[in-house]
């Protein structure tokens, strides 16, 4: 393996927990404590929606993706490393903390259901046994997908917050997941579509001197809110492609 795959999967460790493998209290009744700020924010998006009743935990599942639902990706309910409480996520810009959420699969506001799913993509075992063979089963993207359901105009607020803190914190910032620090140095939105209406961003974090791109989505349908956090340990820096097959298909099973 080429030294730069070995500091990539060293990196892998620290990252995983930090960038995509984290959440904060998922189930029924998490959230954050963005209350406020998303209810300020979200005044222009919702005002054009009518009240909307949330989806339950058991509805959000027969919504959510699984196993087949996306051609060659694994799915799987998240795990209990996909877990974090809400309070231990921090930013130094109190503004860019929706997105910060976002990254951490972590509903903001306060919904009254979360559901959690991983999709990862199936590695190409073409070239197995050929040279670069064992750096290829890293080259695989990974997303953790939180359904979060709201009622009224709850997932409108936040999504307008989230899409504002994007504007304002393009120029990166600083996230602390459960004592750990990652440094977000810049973001770039992205093209997306479904649902009601959706919004992207492609990523570049830093540790230990280690860059590695990663990128968020984002699909309102409704009173749902659902965040895609997705990354790849081999893709080059700066350069990793959204995961389009698994956001559409996601956005299609909201209707």
């Amino acid at each position: 393996m080429r030294s730069t795959a070995v500091r990539r999967t060293a990196l892998a460790a620290a990252a995983a927990s930090l960038v995509l493998l984290v959440s904060a209290c998922g189930g029924e009744g998490s959230g954050g404590g963005t209350k406020d700020d998303t209810k300020a924010k979200g005044k222009e998006s919702a005002a054009a929606e009518p009240a909307t009743k949330a989806l339950t935990a058991a509805e959000l599942e027969k919504v959510a993706l699984v196993q087949g639902d996306v051609k060659a990706h694994k799915i799987v309910k998240a795990g209990p490393q996909d877990d974090i409480a809400a309070k231990d996520v921090k930013t130094d810009k109190a503004e860019c903390e929706p997105l910060a959420r976002a990254v951490a699969a972590a509903p903001m506001g306060e919904p009254v259901a979360t559901v959690k799913v991983r999709a990862t993509a199936e590695p190409d075992v073409k070239n197995a046994g050929k040279d670069g063979a064992i750096e290829g089963a890293f080259d695989i993207t990974t997303s953790l997908i939180a359904l979060s359901s709201y009622e009224g105009q709850g997932a409108a607020d936040a999504f307008s917050a989230l899409k504002s803190a994007g504007a304002s914190c393009a120029d990166g910032f600083t996230l602390t997941m459960a004592g750990n620090e990652q440094k977000i140095l810049k973001l770039t939105e992205a093209k997306v579509s479904g649902g009601d209406e959706a919004v992207a961003w492609t990523m570049t974090a830093e540790q230990e001197g280690e860059k590695l791109p990663f990128n968020v989505a984002v699909v309102r349908k409704g009173g749902t809110f659902v965040s895609f956090s997705s990354y790849n340990l081999m893709a080059p820096e700066g350069v990793l492609p959204l995961p389009t097959a698994v956001i559409d298909a996601q956005a299609a099973k909201l209707g």
